[in-house]
């Protein structure tokens, strides 16, 4: 018996359990309540899911599969090469619908003016005692675009991934929590009502050449944005040139599908309790809502501005989906419009400033790339 309690403390003081702080248990409380509102409430799940799990794997102590030859370290090669957020933006482009905006045009400038919270938040960052470089970081958590933040991130800070990543895609998933209240705002009932006139159709000629065009434009002004959106026209034409029908699905499902878990579970094993738990973070994620909230507030004041010069024709809330959460800032838009007026459909004329804003967020990064590199 005496021997039998032996074996069992050894093995008890080898355990896991021996090495757990607290710290590693408030993460593993975190990572909990990030499954629970992906699973229960069903908020980006395919976002959430994975990084919560890595947060769990990495919280683990002792299982090594953070550390050099672990499994979660040649996982996070992708994240540290810049390679799984230009793959995301290849699906993206693939599922992308730029019909809308090529309709309405001048929902580029809701897209545009929907990065005020980049700004605003990256001198607040200043302010706060980060660098430059991490406050560049910090503040394309406004854009409300995960792949780009991880991107420009790697690029700058690498040393501050983990709390950037988890406060640009955990406000992503809490579009429909936070704009709502923005919105209203600044908007009245009378704004939220206004229906909009049916966009016009557009042919496939433009269609094929918004991307090829769009690219090469892109390239020849700010060349450090080749690679985001170069490959996100990329996955565009392949969806509409209509001839590479495979590609488009491989690049839709499978690719996008496996890059998102990888980049997920990569995410998740940046938040070590170590790394994880500090003053930095906190600053981190709140100028992160600062951002975001900022960057809706600018699109919906733009929006208010481009209701008078049209004389009353656009709706203000449109403005609302010029930050680039594809497509959920549309669809709360859309939401919004549907509980002041039943019959009201704001969807499509949402999707032209919330593509836009994919675009205008990876122009801002390219820019402070540009500046900074």
């Amino acid at each position: 018996m005496e021997l039998y309690l032996q074996s069992l403390a050894k093995v008890l003081g080898e355990s896991g359990f021996a090495a757990l702080t607290w710290g590693n248990i408030a993460m593993l409380l975190v990572a909990f309540v990030f499954l629970y509102l992906a699973i229960v409430k069903g908020f980006e799940p395919l976002l959430l899911v994975p990084i919560a799990f890595g947060c769990v794997l990495v919280n683990l102590p002792l299982s090594g599969i953070m550390d050099q030859g672990g499994f979660l370290r040649y996982i996070f090669f992708g994240t540290q090469h810049e390679i799984y957020p230009v793959i995301i933006f290849m699906g993206i482009g693939a599922l992308t619908d730029f019909a809308p905006l090529l309709a309405n045009p001048i929902t580029f400038l809701l897209g545009a003016a929907a990065q005020l919270g980049v700004f605003i938040a990256l001198f607040g960052a200043m302010m706060l005692g980060f660098s430059v470089k991490e406050a560049a970081s910090i503040a394309i958590i406004g854009g409300a675009d995960g792949p780009t933040s991880i991107y420009l991130t790697m690029k700058l800070a690498p040393q501050i991934l983990g709390a950037v990543a988890v406060a640009a895609y955990s406000y992503m998933s809490l579009v429909p929590l936070i704009q709502p209240p923005v919105i209203k705002m600044f908007t009245t009932k009378a704004d939220r009502a206004i229906r909009m006139d049916n966009l016009r159709p557009v042919s496939k000629l433009e269609k094929v050449l918004f991307p090829i065009v769009c690219t090469v434009a892109a390239g020849l002004l700010l060349p450090m944005s080749v690679p985001l959106i170069g490959i996100l026209m990329f996955g565009n034409l392949l969806r509409e040139c209509g001839a590479t029908e495979r590609l488009s699905q491989a690049a839709q499902n499978e690719i996008l599908n496996a890059t998102t878990i990888f980049l997920g579970l990569s995410v998740g094993a940046t938040m070590s309790a170590a790394d994880f738990l500090t003053v930095d973070t906190i600053k981190i994620i709140l100028l992160g809502l600062v951002a975001f909230v900022a960057s809706t507030m600018g699109g919906t004041l733009f929006g208010q501005l481009m209701k008078v010069m049209s004389g009353g024709k656009i709706n203000p809330m449109i403005g609302a989906a010029g930050v680039s959460a594809v497509p959920m800032a549309a669809r709360v838009v859309q939401n919004v419009s549907q509980k002041e007026n039943p019959g009201n459909f704001l969807l499509m004329h949402a999707m032209g400033p919330n593509v836009a804003g994919v675009i205008g967020t990876a122009v801002a990064a390219s820019v402070m790339l540009t500046l900074l590199s």
